[in-house]
């Protein structure tokens, strides 16, 4: 079963979420799979908190706490065409 998108929340206890979108993201090149829009949540909200998200991988970003019109947003920009 394939999911459309994940939300990837950046601080977890065991892997954090940067580490977590760098696997998977390797994961797919290896196994040549489409890639995933991989969308951060964080309350981090720092310019190099966006950077260092981007760098591992994610391909957009929400700050907490969470506002439905975002989310309702960035699920129009990344899913636009996907089967529901």
């Amino acid at each position: 079963h394939r999911c459309d998108l994940v939300f990837m929340d950046v601080q977890m206890p065991v892997m954090d979420g940067l580490t977590a979108t760098r696997q998977w993201r390797a994961q797919e090149q290896q196994d040549n799979r489409p890639r995933l829009p991989v969308i951060a949540m964080t309350a981090h909200v720092l310019p190099s908190d966006y950077k260092n998200c981007m760098e591992a991988g994610m391909d957009d970003y929400l700050a907490k706490p969470v506002r439905l019109e975002k989310i309702a947003a960035v699920l129009a920009k990344w899913l636009t065409g996907a089967s529901v």
